[in-house]
């Protein structure tokens, strides 16, 4: 039941504060009025006022207390009031004891509501009015009435400038907190950009590769089918090889996709790197595209990202080659030192082999290099051809202590 009635109360509060106020300043009136009758009608104490509190104390009374009621709209106005008030009613020869607790109300209401710069001058109204009550007590007690009066006045206006600075320091911590959810927001929005943008990358390697080198292999085993059987089946064995990487590279993409935090990682296969490029190059010579692959440098383990990254990059030049140069060759350099450099060149159309301004296989491959640093330098050659060039920084350099090494020779 009790909190049910503080609920209420709190939604009151919330929906009209005047008439909040203004129940408040009717309570406290009362019960001033309720203490001052009481004390009118009781022994009379040595040193006090005893007029009797008629129609005007009641008036000034109500002044008093019912000031409270513009607590929240004019707080300064209401303290003004009040303290007049209070004062004219002690000048009166009314009961000193009386009207002396809205006068520190209010004082805590302007130093809640308002700058220290504000509220501190107006320490002087309640100070004047409760220093009056003061010395219209008994003379005996004049001092420790001041001290008290004083300490009061200043436990208000202290509780009040303390609640000041706790609604502001709250108003504070609400706006950071907004601009904290916005910031992390605007984070989750870019990380799922930037996932989409990884995940539409690693597609088009896959599905770009393999689905080109498996057209080229479907058209040839058409072509040859009557006239060339055992040719036939070497390119529908290549098509059967080609799909079925294609197929784990995808589920390999999807088991990342769907993996959790909790789940043990050992059990999916590794993101393909520069380990398996042998595997690329012979697939590329079945597909009818000769490559040759030097290797210089010290050759060592890459960081995964840059391993995979080379890779994607090996395999989008050469399908590039594949798809655009016509009959050529194409040729693979790979140099080891301070930093991992990729040059894949062909002989093949040049000028016309190059991808579109806007092709999303040099797009993605700018991207892939731009994560780790590196640079991208593409274009036809003047003797005939294109060329790619990578660049990618390594975070240790070995020197040039092996020889080149050539893998394999180019189909006839």
């Amino acid at each position: 039941m009790r909190a049910k009635v503080l609920s209420s109360l709190r939604r009151l509060a919330v929906m009209n504060p005047f008439l909040t106020d203004l129940l408040f300043s009717i309570l406290v009136s009362g019960v001033t009025l309720t203490f001052g009758l009481v004390l009118g009608n009781g022994p009379a104490d040595p040193g006090y006022a005893r007029r009797p509190l008629e129609t005007a104390g009641v008036v000034l009374t109500l002044m008093v207390n019912l000031a409270l009621a513009w607590r929240r709209r004019a707080p300064v106005s209401m303290l003004v009031v009040s303290c007049a008030a209070s004062i004219v009613f002690h000048a009166a020869g009314y009961d000193a004891r009386i009207n002396g607790v809205a006068p520190l109300l209010a004082l805590y209401t302007v130093a809640g509501r308002r700058s220290p710069a504000v509220s501190v001058p107006c320490i002087l109204l309640p100070v004047v009015s409760l220093w009056h009550t003061a010395l219209l007590g008994p003379a005996e007690f004049l001092w420790p009435n001041l001290a008290q009066t004083s300490v009061m006045i200043a436990v208000a206006w202290t509780f009040g400038n303390s609640r000041r600075m706790l609604v502001e320091r709250n108003k504070r911590l609400t706006h950071l907190s907004e601009r904290l959810r916005h910031q992390q927001e605007d984070r989750a929005r870019r990380a799922v950009t930037e996932e989409r943008m990884r995940i539409a990358r690693e597609l088009h390697d896959v599905v770009a590769h393999h689905m080109s080198v498996i057209v080229i292999q479907a058209g040839l085993a058409r072509y040859v089918l009557g006239s060339d059987p055992a040719t036939a089946r070497g390119a529908l064995a290549t098509i059967a090889d080609t799909g079925s990487e294609a197929m784990g590279e995808m589920r390999r993409l999807l088991a990342i996709l769907r993996i959790d935090m909790d789940d043990d990682a050992d059990g999916y296969d590794p993101a393909p790197g520069l380990q398996r490029l042998d595997q690329l190059v012979e697939r590329l010579r079945s597909a009818g595209l000769p490559v040759e692959v030097s290797v210089t440098g010290s050759v060592r383990p890459l960081p995964p990202g840059i391993d995979l990254c080379a890779y994607r990059v090996v395999q989008e030049c050469l399908t590039n080659a594949l798809r655009h140069a016509g009959p050529a060759t194409a040729r693979v350099f790979l140099h080891y030192g301070s930093e991992l450099e990729l040059r894949v060149t062909d002989d093949g159309r040049g000028a016309d082999a190059a991808p579109q301004e806007d092709g999303h296989g040099l797009i993605v491959m700018r991207e892939r290099v731009k994560l780790y640093k590196g640079t991208v330098t593409a274009g036809p050659q003047p003797s005939g051809g294109f060329e790619v060039v990578v660049t990618l920084p390594l975070s240790s350099a070995h020197p040039d202590d092996r020889p080149p090494r050539t893998h394999g020779k180019p189909k006839t």
